[in-house]
């Protein structure tokens, strides 16, 4: 990569010495040099990102995104899942197994873990909890940790059977291996569209209430507890699952959970139009959904915000509401939604950097002198244009398409390979 002077970027990674100062940055050969007030180098060998009014921290790490390899490479492959990622100051993501097959034995862990190598993006898959994903009987858990699988999750299948759920935390608890609960009950939800509710009912569509997401929350707290195992929830979205999540903890479970950037922002308002590209799951919920979630990000109930990035052809999305897949491409509109949310640089540091790395206990970046450079640099005011020219997925499928975002990242560095957002 080139030699790189990032200029007058506020540094915001808590327990660093510098943190919340304006410095410079030169890094050269993929490795950070000099970390300094000012720093006076010859720019003709370096490469300047002017950074001021900027935030330089350490990557990104997003706990729930999904490529298509193997399998569904013509929804997005690993080449430009990362490509996306990248653009979206992510140097870091674990990747669900809702893939064809699925990644549910050593050999799909080890193909991806492989096929990965080299990107400036490390890729972490996390390994199927069940064969096929079929909530039926336990995968070799062990097997695929044993070739990089940082955890073990169903993806977007709950696991329906409170038997092998229990089964599943009692075990990897015995090689300190995580388990991620997707927490839908099935039969409540009934596969239905959206969420259950005032908009639902004015639509004349049939919905998933709260209770399909809290009732299985609180079973597997019930379960984690029996087995003292700890256990995350991915993806959380409603009021009743924040407060069971708040109360466990405060009754010491080793007990986990995230959000998509999404849920924080947009409600079941926008189903109102019809575009199936609000056709998410969990659904967007109501307004006191979101202000219970976003109080649960003030007092660290919830530990992180993912992208659940989804990508999808066309042929799936622009069909009607009710026979679309769900799901949003949504790596590079996380940091805009986060704005939109109110967030702070340090709430978005604690978020995406920090927060996430704890879930999987996983080292933070310490962007001190002497290491390799691992790092993000964003512009929490800067705007850009999300479209066709912007978009680095393989799918199309954003109800934000077209529009003017606020939030842009402006460069990512990691594995001494370096990219500029223009």
């Amino acid at each position: 990569m080139n030699n790189v002077l990032i200029s007058s970027a506020r540094l915001v990674l808590p327990g660093h010495q510098q943190h919340g100062k304006i410095v410079d940055i030169r890094i050269e050969q993929g490795q950070i040099r000099e970390i300094a007030d000012k720093i006076n180098a010859n720019t003709d060998q370096l490469q300047v990102i002017d950074a001021q009014g900027a935030i330089v921290t350490a990557g990104f790490f997003d706990l729930n995104s999904n490529f298509g390899e193997p399998g569904l490479e013509t929804k997005e492959d690993i080449a430009t899942g990362t490509a996306a990622a990248a653009a979206a100051g992510f140097t870091e993501v674990a990747i669900h197994p809702n893939t064809n097959p699925p990644l549910h034995s050593r050999s799909e862990i080890a193909l991806v873990v492989n096929t990965a190598k080299g990107n400036l993006v490390n890729v972490f898959p996390i390994g199927s909890l069940s064969k096929k994903r079929e909530g039926k009987e336990l995968a070799e858990l062990y097997d695929m940790k044993t070739v990089g699988a940082v955890a073990f999750s169903d993806g977007n299948h709950s696991v329906q059977q409170a038997g092998l759920m229990g089964r599943a935390l009692l075990y990897a608890k015995g090689f300190d291996g995580l388990i991620i609960s997707f927490a839908e009950d099935e039969s409540i939800s009934g596969g239905n569209q959206m969420n259950e509710g005032e908009m639902s009912t004015y639509l004349g569509m049939k919905g998933k209430p709260n209770l399909s997401e809290s009732l299985m929350v609180s079973r597997d707290l019930h379960l984690a507890e029996y087995n003292e195992a700890p256990i995350h929830f991915t993806t959380i979205s409603t009021a009743e699952s924040v407060d069971l999540i708040r109360a466990a903890k405060a009754n010491g479970l080793a007990v986990t959970c995230d959000v998509a950037a999404h849920n924080l922002v947009l409600t079941d308002d926008a189903v109102s139009t019809f575009d199936s590209n609000f056709k998410v799951n969990p659904p967007l919920r109501t307004k006191a959904d979101v202000a219970a979630l976003l109080d649960g990000i003030k007092d660290g109930t919830i530990d992180a915000v993912v992208s659940q990035h989804t990508p999808h052809e066309v042929e799936f999305k622009k069909v009607e509401f009710h026979i679309a897949k769900d799901g949003i491409i949504a790596f590079q509109t996380v940091l805009p939604f986060l704005i939109q949310a109110g967030f702070t640089a340090e709430q978005i540091v604690d978020k995406l950097v920090v927060g996430p790395r704890k879930v999987l206990k996983r080292e933070v970046p310490s962007l001190t002198v002497g290491e390799a450079a691992n790092l993000v640099v964003f512009h929490p005011e800067k705007t850009w244009t999300f479209d066709d020219k912007t978009n680095k997925s393989r799918s199309a499928n954003s109800p934000l398409l077209g529009q003017t975002l606020t939030g842009k990242v402006l460069a990512v560095i990691n594995n001494n390979q370096f990219i500029e957002n223009k």
